[in-house]
């Protein structure tokens, strides 16, 4: 019977060049020397859940030590990936499994509790892996291959000013700015002021006291609100990685948001996390662990923003492959630091993320993921260049 059982879940996973064993020696998969990784499950009642809630309970068994991975994390989830990429949607057991979880929604109390969750872990957490020039945690850019992860996140930052034109004396809205770097990025050498919004108040006293150090206090306002009561108005707007926090539901709220604050010749830029097909809900471990509330759009379902207040879409870039760069290097400087994260947190806490980081690199790498920056303004407005070549100019700023 066990060797039935661990064969379907194998069979499940796609066959990966991977050897899967339980607790009473049965073995399934390639010869051990062939194998990515080796797979151990400690017990009869880890296997069961496996077999009933993959999307589920592969994170929850491999937290709590009851599933035992050793070898290439990594190239085994993209082998998995691969293997399920031509199913179109869910299966029926991952949507059983998503709907286990009561859906954390995006409304103005969920969001705080969701960004609450995740980004109050605490600063010392993420000064161990995020880059140490502007604590973004977010996509970086790569110009060359060997770029550190400071330089490629710099270049993010100019890479993202450089699409908006900014000019000195504009006036920035930034909804989401995380630990502040983009705003005070664009104050210090663009010669814009920035009003940045954020409901994490962790990463609020980080920018704050960034911004009091640099000098930059007159220039650079942090407030602490939901995106959907930003107010006054803006030559730009821009938001780098929360649109994912947003939820599809919400987006005529942003629409309507943007369209309130933006002056009629305004631009703007939207950075996100997306699909290249609206396939409902995250991860169901994601969603319970990492995520809660989070969902990446599709394209089509990103540029419904832009249709309810009538913005024209300017420029579409994927930077999928510099996310799975920015990935790697986070994931290295996490395994470096993993005993201080272990006597922060603990070791399911350690695994959790090991996991996170690594199955994030896997679906940018296979394409589950993408990394979609929107550029766009009013659609009577006729002030951007015609061309991009201001977007890829080396070192060009303002």
């Amino acid at each position: 019977m066990s060797r039935w059982l661990i064969q379907k879940l194998y069979a499940g996973a796609g066959r990966p060049p991977a050897r899967l064993s339980l607790w009473d020696g049965t073995a399934v998969g390639v010869p051990a020397r062939d194998a990515l990784a080796h797979l151990r499950i400690h017990n009869r009642g880890t296997l069961m859940r496996l077999l009933a809630h993959p999307d589920l309970y592969f994170g929850e068994a491999y937290m709590s030590g009851d599933l035992e991975i050793q070898g290439d994390l990594v190239g085994l989830l993209e082998a998995v990936y691969r293997a399920r990429a031509p199913s179109r949607g869910k299966g029926v057991r991952s949507r059983f499994a998503d709907g286990l979880l009561r859906r954390q929604r995006n409304t103005l109390d969920g969001s705080r509790r969701n960004i609450h969750h995740h980004y109050d872990l605490g600063n010392d957490f993420y000064q161990l892996w995020l880059d140490h020039e502007a604590m973004q945690y977010t996509c970086a850019y790569f110009p060359q291959a060997d770029a550190t992860l400071e330089e490629a996140q710099v270049a993010k930052l100019d890479h993202v000013c450089r699409k908006l034109q900014l000019q000195p004396g504009d006036t920035v809205v930034e909804a989401g700015c995380g630990w502040g770097g983009l705003a005070r990025h664009m104050a210090r050498h663009y010669g814009v002021r920035v009003r940045a919004f954020n409901i994490s108040r962790e990463q609020l006293q980080f920018a704050r006291e960034k911004a009091r150090a640099e000098g930059l206090e007159g220039r650079v306002e942090y407030i602490e609100d939901d995106y959907r009561n930003v107010s006054g108005d803006c030559d730009v707007f821009v938001s780098v990685g929360m649109l994912e926090h947003v939820g599809t539901e919400h987006y005529p709220e942003m629409a309507e948001a943007i369209d309130r604050v933006l002056k009629p010749d305004g631009r703007g830029l939207i950075h996100s996390i997306g699909r290249n097909r609206a396939v409902g809900p995250m991860n169901a471990w994601i969603e319970r662990r990492i995520f809660p509330g989070a969902y990446p759009p599709s394209l089509r379902e990103m540029l419904g923003i832009f249709e309810h207040r009538d913005f024209s879409v300017l420029d579409v870039e994927n930077l999928r492959l510099h996310y799975a760069a920015t990935l790697r290097h986070w994931l290295q400087r996490y395994e470096q630091n993993v005993g201080r994260v272990r006597e922060m947190f603990d070791d399911r806490f350690v695994r959790a993320w090991r996991l996170y980081l690594c199955g994030s690199i896997a679906a940018f790498n296979t394409g589950q993921l993408q990394l979609f920056q929107v550029v766009f303004n009013r659609a009577t407005c006729n002030e951007l260049p015609p061309i991009r070549e201001h977007v890829y100019c080396a070192g060009h700023r303002g």
